[in-house]
C-alpha cells in the first residue's frame, strides 16, 4: 500500500504544470490546499495566474453562482483566449443562461433516467460482446480492447454516428482532449486554426463528420441526437462545437473511469473479492469508481465582479478553477477519503462531484455513465478468474484529464 503523504509546503504546489500529473495525481497538494489555503492563488509562467478552489462546499458554491462565476466570458479551460477565440469555441459547457439552457433543453431528454434505462439491455449486450472478444487473448491493452470500446459503441448509436466511424472518432478525441501530451498534440497549421477547439486541426475532421451526418439527417431524419441538433435551430458554429463536445466527452470520461476502476480493483484485491462475494455492491462500486477516478480534474470559471469566497477576496475578471479531484477526496465529506471502498455508503445530500457539484452545468450524461460503469463490471468480474497488470500503466500528460492511455493486463478467464 502506498504511503499517504499528508502535506507539502505551499510553495511547491504548481497546478499549471501538466508534468505534475504524469506519474500520478498529486493528492498531497490538494490535501495541503484544503487544510491551509482553500482559496489559493496559483501563478502561471506565461499567464495571469488562477485561483484554486479545493474544498467540496466551496466548489459547490462556485458552480451554483453562475452569475458571478461565468463559464462564458473566459471559457472553461485554463488557456487564455482572445475574444474571437472564445466566441468561436462556445459549446454548451462554455455558455451561461439563457443560451446554455436552450441548447441543453434540445438534447437533455435523451439522457433522462427513463431514457437511459431503455438502453440498459443494449449496454449489457455490447459489454458482453466486447469482454468475451477480449478475454481469450489472455494479455491485451485494457483501454483499447474494453474501456474505450464499450462507451463509444453505445454513444455512437445514441448520437447517430456510424459504428464504422467510432475508432476514428476515438483517435480524433485523443488528439483534442489529450492536447497537452506530446503523443497526441497537433499544433495549429494555419492562422485560422486558432479559432478551433483546442486550436487543433483535428477538430476539422469532426466538423466534417458532423456536417455530413446532419446533411443526411435533414433528408432522412432518425431517432437520434444528430437529427435533433440538425433541426434544432443551431447555427453552423453551434452545431460544430457541440458535435465535437458530444462525440468526445461521451467516450473519454467513461472510458477513463472504467480503466481507473479496474486498476483500483487490481491494487485493492480485497475489494475485488468483496465484489465477487456480494454482487449487490456493484451500484455502490460504480459510484466509488467515479469518485476515485475523477476523470476531469477541474473546470475554469471567470468572475464577473469582485467577490469573496471562504473569507478570501477574488477580483473581477479572475480565473477561478474548481478541482473536482480535490473535492472528491475532501475529508470533511468522505470518511477515509483516500481508501477505495466498493461498499461506500452514499450520502443523500453530498455525493461525489465527478459529474459536477450541481448547478446549471451538471453533466448531461451522468445517468448513462453510471449505468455503463456498473454494467461493464457486472459483466467483467464474473468472467475473470484472475487479473493483473502486464506492464506499466501509461498515463496521459494533462492537468485537465485524469487519463490512462494504455493499461496492459494479463487475465485468466473463468
Amino acid at each position: 500500500m502506498t504511503r499517504v503523504v499528508e502535506t507539502v509546503p505551499l510553495e511547491e504546489i504548481d497546478l499549471s504544470d501538466p508534468d505534475a500529473f504524469v506519474e500520478r495525481v498529486p493528492h498531497e497538494w490538494f490535501r495541503t490546499l484544503r487544510r491551509e489555503a482553500p482559496v489559493f492563488f496559483n501563478p502561471e509562467p506565461d499567464g495571469p495566474g488562477f485561483w484554486v478552489i479545493s474544498r467540496y462546499e466551496d466548489i459547490r458554491e462556485v458552480h451554483r453562482r453562475w452569475e458571478i462565476y461565468s463559464s462564458e466570458i473566459g471559457g472553461t479551460s485554463l488557456e487564455d483566449l482572445e475574444p474571437d477565440q472564445i466566441e468561436a469555441r462556445k459549446s454548451m459547457i462554455d455558455l451561461d443562461p439563457p443560451r446554455h439552457d436552450e441548447i441543453r433543453r434540445l438534447i437533455r431528454g435523451r439522457f433522462s433516467p427513463r431514457s437511459v434505462k431503455e438502453w440498459e439491455d443494449q449496454v449489457r449486450r455490447v459489454a458482453r460482446e466486447v469482454i468475451e472478444a477480449a478475454l481469450p487473448k489472455g494479455e491485451f491493452d485494457f483501454v483499447r480492447e474494453i474501456s474505450s470500446e464499450i462507451p463509444m459503441r453505445i454513444f455512437a448509436d445514441i448520437l447517430g454516428v456510424p459504428q464504422e466511424e467510432r475508432r476514428y472518432i476515438i483517435e480524433i478525441g485523443d488528439h483534442l482532449l489529450g492536447n497537452q501530451d506530446p503523443e497526441f498534440a497537433r499544433p495549429p497549421e494555419k492562422p485560422e486554426h486558432r479559432l478551433l477547439p483546442f486550436s487543433s486541426p483535428a477538430a476539422l475532421e469532426l466538423f466534417r463528420i458532423g456536417r455530413a451526418l446532419a446533411a443526411e439527417r435533414r433528408k432522412n431524419p432518425r431517432d437520434d441526437i444528430i437529427t435533433q441538433m440538425a433541426f434544432g435551430g443551431l447555427t453552423q458554429r453551434e452545431f460544430d462545437v457541440n458535435f465535437v463536445l458530444l462525440a468526445t466527452a461521451g467516450n473519454e470520461t467513461t472510458r477513463h473511469t472504467i480503466t481507473h476502476g479496474l486498476l483500483a480493483l487490481i491494487e485493492n484485491p480485497d475489494q475485488l473479492e468483496r465484489l465477487r462475494r456480494d454482487p449487490s455492491l456493484y451500484p455502490s462500486a460504480a459510484e466509488e469508481m467515479l469518485r476515485w477516478a475523477t476523470p476531469v480534474h477541474h473546470f475554469r470559471r471567470t468572475t464577473t465582479r469582485e467577490t469573496e469566497l471562504a473569507g478570501t477576496k477574488i477580483p473581477a475578471g479572475a480565473k477561478v478553477t474548481t478541482w473536482f479531484t480535490s473535492g472528491n477526496r475532501d475529508e470533511t465529506v468522505f470518511e477515509k477519503a483516500d481508501v477505495f471502498d466498493v461498499g461506500r455508503e452514499p450520502s443523500r445530500h453530498r455525493g461525489h462531484m465527478t459529474f459536477g457539484p450541481g448547478g446549471k452545468h451538471f453533466c448531461l450524461g451522468a445517468h448513462l455513465a453510471r449505468m455503463e460503469v456498473r454494467v461493464t463490471f457486472e459483466e467483467l468480474i464474473p468472467r475473470l478468474k484472475a487479473v493483473e497488470l502486464a506492464g506499466p500503466v501509461d498515463r496521459l500528460r494533462s492537468n485537465f484529464f485524469n487519463g490512462i492511455k494504455r493499461m496492459p493486463v494479463r487475465v485468466e478467464a473463468v
